[in-house]
This record gives C-alpha cells, sequence and structure tokens, in this order.
C-alpha cells in the first residue's frame, strides 16, 4: 500500500466541530436518561413505542464522537510520533476516566454495604462486587474510552495508510460482521464489546477531512428537504430493525445496527448542513463535553434516584405523556447538574479531572 502519511490535509479551525461534539454528547446524556432503570414495557404498547422513538432518537451520538475525533486525526498523527500521541492521549483522556470510573466504583461499594445492611442479602460479596466492576467497564458508558483507545491504537498502527482505501476496506469488513453478528449472535452482540467495530468510524472521519473541500460543497448542495427524507427513511429502517430484534437480542437497540449507522450518518450530515448552533455554544462544548461524559452517569446512578426517589413516583405505571414529562425532568436536572459541576472544576485547580 502507498505510503500516505504526508497527505494529511493543512490545519484549519473547524468551530462546528465543537457544536456538533456538544449535541453529541446531549443526545448520549438523553439515551441514559430515558433508559435509566431498565424499565419494560409490553410490546405493541403505547409506553414500548413512546420507549422505542425515544430511544431511537438519541442513537446518533456515538458514531458521531469517532467521526469527530477521525476527522481530526490526520493532523495529529502529523504533530506527533505514536508514543507522543498515546501519551497525551492517556494523560488527558485516560486519565480523568479512570479517577471516575474509580469515584463509581466507591460509591457502588458504599451503596451495596447499605443495601445489604438494610435487606440482609449477601450482596455485599466478592463475587457480586466483581461482577458489578465488569458491568461498569463493559456495558456502561465507560465502555466508550477503552473502545476509543484501542481503536486510535490500531490507527497508529497504520497510521502511514491512513488514507488508504485498503485500509478502509478492511475496517469496514470488521464493523460489517458486528453488524451481522447482531442478529445471529455467533459472539457477544452488544455493541460495548465490539472492540474492533467502530474503527471504521474514525478512519471514514480522517477520509472527511482529507477530502472537505469537496464534502463540504457536496452537503452545502442537499437541500433540507433531501435530509428530512434521509432521516424519515433511515429512522424507519431503525424502528424496523429494533421490532425485528425484540426478544430474540439481548441489545435490540444496538448502535452498530445497519439502520442505525445509516441514520447516524444522515444525522451527522445533517448537523454538518446547518453548522451553526449559537444557543449550544454557550454550552461550552470543549470545556464542558468530556467532563459531562464522565461525571453524568454517576449522577444518574447513584444520585438523582435518591432525589426522585422522594417523589414517590410509580415510574412503571406512569401514562405516556406524564412519563415523557418524567424522563425529560430527568436528562434536565442530569445535564444542567453535571454541567455545574464541571464547570467549577473546570475553573478550578482540578480541571485535570475533567480533561481540560
Amino acid at each position: 500500500m502507498q505510503n500516505l502519511v504526508n497527505t494529511a490535509p493543512v490545519k484549519k479551525n473547524y468551530e462546528f466541530i465543537d457544536v456538533i461534539r456538544g449535541i453529541a454528547m446531549i443526545s448520549i446524556v438523553a439515551e441514559h436518561s430515558i433508559t435509566i432503570g431498565g424499565y419494560q414495557f409490553p410490546y405493541n404498547s403505547d409506553k414500548y413505542w413512546m420507549n422505542l422513538v425515544l430511544v431511537q432518537l438519541t442513537k446518533f451520538g456515538t458514531i458521531s464522537f469517532f467521526l469527530l475525533a477521525g476527522f481530526l486525526i490526520g493532523e495529529k498523527f502529523a504533530d506527533y510520533s505514536p508514543t507522543e500521541y498515546l501519551k497525551r492521549r492517556v494523560s488527558t483522556t485516560f486519565g480523568p476516566w479512570l479517577f471516575w470510573t474509580f469515584i463509581y466504583i466507591v460509591a457502588m461499594l458504599v451503596t451495596l454495604r447499605i443495601t445489604e445492611r438494610i435487606y440482609h442479602d449477601n450482596r455485599f460479596s466478592l463475587h457480586n462486587i466483581l461482577e458489578q466492576i465488569k458491568t461498569l467497564y463493559l456495558y456502561t458508558s465507560y465502555w466508550f474510552i477503552i473502545n476509543f483507545l484501542i481503536s486510535i491504537s490500531i490507527l497508529l498502527m497504520f497510521r502511514r495508510y491512513l488514507y488508504s482505501y485498503y485500509l478502509g476496506g478492511s475496517l469496514l469488513l470488521f464493523t460489517f460482521f458486528y453488524v451481522v453478528n447482531i442478529h445471529f449472535e455467533w459472539v457477544d452482540p452488544r455493541h460495548t464489546t465490539a472492540i474492533l467495530g467502530f474503527v471504521f468510524f474514525l478512519w471514514l472521519g480522517a477520509q472527511m477531512r482529507k477530502n472537505w473541500t469537496t464534502i463540504e460543497a457536496l452537503i452545502s448542495r442537499t437541500s433540507y428537504f433531501t435530509f428530512i427524507i434521509l432521516f424519515i427513511i433511515s429512522f424507519s429502517l431503525c424502528i424496523y430493525e429494533i421490532t425485528q430484534l425484540h426478544g430474540k437480542s439481548v441489545d435490540p437497540f444496538n448502535t452498530l445496527r445497519i439502520s442505525n449507522i445509516l441514520l447516524s450518518l444522515v444525522v451527522f450530515g445533517l448537523l454538518l448542513r446547518i453548522k451553526t448552533f449559537k444557543r449550544i455554544s454557550w454550552l461550552k462544548p470543549r470545556q464542558t463535553t468530556y467532563g459531562i461524559y464522565l461525571i453524568h452517569y454517576i449522577l444518574l446512578i447513584f444520585l438523582l434516584p435518591e432525589l426522585f426517589g422522594h417523589l414517590h413516583i410509580d415510574v412503571p405505571n406512569l401514562s405516556v405523556p406524564l412519563s415523557l414529562l418524567y424522563r425529560l425532568s430527568l436528562f434536565i436536572a442530569c445535564y444542567a447538574l453535571t454541567f455545574i459541576i464541571v464547570l467549577l472544576i473546570s475553573n478550578s485547580r482540578l480541571k485535570r479531572l475533567v480533561g481540560n
């Protein structure tokens, strides 16, 4: 394969990157706020469809983050050696992630101990603690950094061929394996364990950056009506695929469903078409996004259930309108509280804990 390392595009400031990053983070917090509690609703009921639509509307965030990272990766690979780049990533990304997952584990241990003393059910056991830790790193939102760093490392191994279509095709085959595996479950089908499933989107983002002039012109010529039609079609395919996986898959909302990949690309393109979101800039996405990712899940698991618990809300039996209101309220509370905490930390001597 041809050595393409020196074909990286010239550096340029892309303000829309921060905007899309902020929107993607909002979608991820919204998804976790909607799905927290793991409530199950009867198939084909009003609440089932409500939950299905709400979750699917938030499922574009993860792929968007990989695309954005890939978009910026070319110049980083050109600026730093593999060792220097990984060292920076460990310092700015892995370090804070390790700290907040440790905080999660401490909170989990305290919660297990308290509830064991209440119910006397021996849940504070080594086996249960290890299972909780396994779940934390493999099946909660904290899976992302493990997968991301592995994906980055793979691209670093092939950095000389970053812009090679042969490399892209090979990575696409791995993604396609996970796409098919969702339906056949040859291996664990959950996207959180799809170690090689997301590398392609990093590569695709790098391709977008390299060919940005052409892509930007194409997107600007595409009408909003076209994007709306593409969204409706891809969203409908998502709903259909989820219903086909219902009762057959442990992860029917899998991010790597082919329909969700298509929808995520459509939404990403639409965001590039809009490009300017003045109100999003008020949320300081560059300063707060990573911190919100690190902290919001801890609040959703350990703090907000306690606060909302005092309201004595029977969540599974709420009507559809009240259920929508409850989920919206939980999302707003989670995002707002996390945002404030991150701002306070980022403006203090502890700012490295949120990636600043």
